[in-house]
Protein backbone atom coordinates (compact mmCIF):
# COMPACT_ATOMS: atom_id res chain seq x y z
CA UNK A 1 0.00 0.00 0.00
CA UNK A 2 1.16 3.53 -0.78
CA UNK A 3 2.59 4.99 2.48
CA UNK A 4 0.72 8.25 1.90
CA UNK A 5 -2.57 6.36 2.01
CA UNK A 6 -1.60 4.02 4.87
CA UNK A 7 -3.07 6.45 7.39
CA UNK A 8 -6.84 6.77 7.40
CA UNK A 9 -8.39 9.86 5.90
CA UNK A 10 -10.14 11.76 8.69
CA UNK A 11 -13.56 13.07 7.59
CA UNK A 12 -15.87 15.28 9.64
CA UNK A 13 -19.48 15.07 8.48
CA UNK A 14 -21.69 17.89 9.75
CA UNK A 15 -25.18 16.58 9.08
CA UNK A 16 -28.43 16.53 11.05
CA UNK A 17 -30.30 14.03 8.86
CA UNK A 18 -29.82 10.49 10.23
CA UNK A 19 -30.70 9.08 6.80
CA UNK A 20 -28.02 11.12 5.03
CA UNK A 21 -25.50 10.22 7.72
CA UNK A 22 -26.21 6.52 7.21
CA UNK A 23 -26.02 6.80 3.41
CA UNK A 24 -22.70 8.65 3.64
CA UNK A 25 -21.40 6.08 6.12
CA UNK A 26 -22.40 3.21 3.79
CA UNK A 27 -20.85 4.86 0.73
CA UNK A 28 -17.57 5.47 2.56
CA UNK A 29 -17.54 1.98 4.09
CA UNK A 30 -17.48 0.59 0.57
CA UNK A 31 -14.35 2.63 -0.12
CA UNK A 32 -10.97 1.38 -1.25
CA UNK A 33 -9.41 4.08 0.91
CA UNK A 34 -9.04 3.70 4.63
CA UNK A 35 -11.12 6.42 6.26
CA UNK A 36 -12.61 7.40 9.59
CA UNK A 37 -15.89 9.27 9.63
CA UNK A 38 -16.78 11.52 12.55
CA UNK A 39 -20.31 12.89 12.68
CA UNK A 40 -21.73 15.92 14.43
CA UNK A 41 -25.35 17.00 14.14
CA UNK A 42 -25.24 20.79 14.36
CA UNK A 43 -23.07 23.82 13.80
CA UNK A 44 -22.14 24.30 17.44
CA UNK A 45 -20.88 20.72 17.70
CA UNK A 46 -18.94 21.17 14.45
CA UNK A 47 -17.06 24.18 15.79
CA UNK A 48 -16.45 22.49 19.15
CA UNK A 49 -15.07 19.43 17.31
CA UNK A 50 -12.78 21.55 15.13
CA UNK A 51 -11.61 23.66 18.07
CA UNK A 52 -11.35 20.60 20.35
CA UNK A 53 -13.64 22.00 23.03
CA UNK A 54 -15.64 20.21 25.70
CA UNK A 55 -16.39 16.57 24.89
CA UNK A 56 -14.33 16.95 21.70
CA UNK A 57 -11.12 17.88 23.54
CA UNK A 58 -9.31 14.89 21.99
CA UNK A 59 -10.83 15.12 18.52
CA UNK A 60 -8.61 14.62 15.51
CA UNK A 61 -8.09 17.36 13.01
CA UNK A 62 -10.10 16.29 9.95
CA UNK A 63 -8.56 16.18 6.50
CA UNK A 64 -11.83 17.46 5.06
CA UNK A 65 -15.21 18.68 6.32
CA UNK A 66 -18.45 17.66 4.60
CA UNK A 67 -20.87 20.41 5.62
CA UNK A 68 -24.63 20.61 5.27
CA UNK A 69 -26.02 24.15 5.17
CA UNK A 70 -29.34 23.66 6.95
CA UNK A 71 -28.35 22.78 10.49
CA UNK A 72 -29.85 23.37 13.94
CA UNK A 73 -28.32 25.77 16.47
CA UNK A 74 -25.87 27.29 14.01
CA UNK A 75 -26.33 26.90 10.27
CA UNK A 76 -23.69 25.76 7.82
CA UNK A 77 -23.08 29.24 6.43
CA UNK A 78 -22.10 30.46 9.90
CA UNK A 79 -19.91 27.40 10.45
CA UNK A 80 -18.19 27.93 7.11
CA UNK A 81 -17.58 31.60 7.92
CA UNK A 82 -16.06 30.64 11.30
CA UNK A 83 -13.83 27.94 9.78
CA UNK A 84 -12.50 30.13 6.98
CA UNK A 85 -12.05 33.09 9.34
CA UNK A 86 -9.97 31.09 11.83
CA UNK A 87 -6.22 30.95 11.08
CA UNK A 88 -6.00 27.51 12.76
CA UNK A 89 -8.82 26.01 10.68
CA UNK A 90 -9.00 27.84 7.37
CA UNK A 91 -6.69 25.42 5.51
CA UNK A 92 -9.09 22.51 6.10
CA UNK A 93 -11.04 21.91 2.88
CA UNK A 94 -14.79 22.35 3.29
CA UNK A 95 -17.11 20.58 0.89
CA UNK A 96 -20.66 21.92 1.11
CA UNK A 97 -23.00 18.97 0.62
CA UNK A 98 -26.59 20.18 0.79
CA UNK A 99 -30.06 19.89 -0.70
CA UNK A 100 -30.18 23.59 -1.57
CA UNK A 101 -30.02 24.48 -5.24
CA UNK A 102 -30.52 28.19 -4.55
CA UNK A 103 -28.16 30.47 -6.47
CA UNK A 104 -27.82 32.72 -3.42
CA UNK A 105 -26.61 29.77 -1.30
CA UNK A 106 -24.10 28.74 -3.95
CA UNK A 107 -22.78 32.30 -4.33
CA UNK A 108 -22.68 32.95 -0.58
CA UNK A 109 -20.78 29.76 0.24
CA UNK A 110 -18.15 30.48 -2.41
CA UNK A 111 -17.87 34.04 -1.08
CA UNK A 112 -17.19 32.43 2.30
CA UNK A 113 -14.43 30.35 0.65
CA UNK A 114 -16.06 26.92 0.45
CA UNK A 115 -13.81 24.59 -1.52
CA UNK A 116 -16.76 23.21 -3.47
CA UNK A 117 -20.54 23.09 -3.47
CA UNK A 118 -22.44 19.89 -4.20
CA UNK A 119 -26.20 19.47 -4.28
CA UNK A 120 -27.29 16.18 -2.72
CA UNK A 121 -29.20 14.06 -5.19
CA UNK A 122 -32.50 12.53 -4.08
CA UNK A 123 -31.88 9.25 -5.89
CA UNK A 124 -30.05 6.66 -3.77
CA UNK A 125 -27.67 5.51 -6.51
CA UNK A 126 -26.83 9.09 -7.44
CA UNK A 127 -26.19 9.91 -3.76
CA UNK A 128 -23.69 7.02 -3.56
CA UNK A 129 -22.09 8.20 -6.81
CA UNK A 130 -21.71 11.74 -5.43
CA UNK A 131 -20.08 10.52 -2.21
CA UNK A 132 -17.75 8.29 -4.24
CA UNK A 133 -16.79 11.19 -6.53
CA UNK A 134 -16.10 13.43 -3.51
CA UNK A 135 -13.98 10.69 -2.01
CA UNK A 136 -12.10 10.05 -5.25
CA UNK A 137 -11.40 13.71 -5.93
CA UNK A 138 -10.48 14.85 -2.42
CA UNK A 139 -8.52 11.77 -1.36
CA UNK A 140 -7.03 10.41 -4.58
CA UNK A 141 -6.54 13.44 -6.84
CA UNK A 142 -6.04 16.43 -4.53
CA UNK A 143 -3.00 16.92 -2.32
CA UNK A 144 -4.42 17.93 1.08
CA UNK A 145 -2.69 20.45 3.34
CA UNK A 146 -0.52 19.15 6.20
CA UNK A 147 -2.29 18.59 9.50
CA UNK A 148 -0.73 21.54 11.27
CA UNK A 149 -1.81 23.88 8.47
CA UNK A 150 1.29 26.00 8.92
CA UNK A 151 4.03 23.77 7.52
CA UNK A 152 5.67 25.24 4.46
Amino acid sequence: MDPEHAKPVEILLVEDSPGDVELTREALADSKLLNRLYVVEDGEEALDFLRRKGRFAHAVRPDVVLLDLNLPRRDGREVLEEIKGDPELKAIPVVVLTTSRADEDILRTYQLHANCYITKPVDLNQFFAVVKSVENFWFSVVKLPPKNGDAL
